[in-house]
């Protein structure tokens, strides 16, 4: 049986990975991707669940520190799945789109996992990053690939000899 503060603690921990998963939710449904508030704030929720699990098991005595590690690692290989399913690529054109969401996904799944682990200051900074990245990426994404493209073909072909 879990005490009242404990059991605060966990409730604690699961509204902030929800919190976290629907502000990251949020931004990609504005931004009219196929993820939204409710599956990123499902995946937070999930991850968190499944960290304070494997923590819950050492502090009962079931088993040793390496199975909250296993399944911190079970939840990131599972994310993987539900990323993959957001990527997609246009046989015509070559183009493939949904990386961004993909990754949001898996980050998302980390978030929780730092909120089951009752890090709030890292969840809190690595959230603001992560919307920072995704307000301001695409525009950096941009300026440099204007940039790439005022190179002459000699000079593109040079850095991308230099690349390989």
């Amino acid at each position: 049986m879990i005490s009242h503060v404990q059991l605060l603690e966990a409730i604690l921990r699961m509204v902030a990975a929800v919190l976290v998963g629907c502000i990251v939710g949020l931004d990609r449904n504005l931004h009219g991707k196929p993820t939204g508030v409710k599956t990123l704030g499902l995946v937070a929720l999930g991850s968190c669940l499944v960290t304070m699990a494997g923590m819950s098991f050492e502090l009962h005595g079931f088993s040793d520190s390496s199975d909250a590690g296993r399944a911190i690692q079970g939840v990131i290989t599972g994310i993987g799945f539900l990323g993959a399913g957001v990527i997609l690529q246009n046989r015509a054109t070559g183009r493939i789109s949904g990386l961004t969401t993909a990754a949001s996904i898996w980050v998302t799944a980390a978030l929780g996992i730092v909120c089951g682990i009752g890090a709030w200051q890292i969840a809190g900074i690595a959230t603001a990053l992560l919307l920072l990245l995704l307000s301001v990426g695409g525009s950096i994404e941009r300026a440099l690939h204007r940039r790439w493209l005022r190179k002459s073909p000699e000079e593109q072909a040079a850095v991308m000899r230099h690349d390989e």
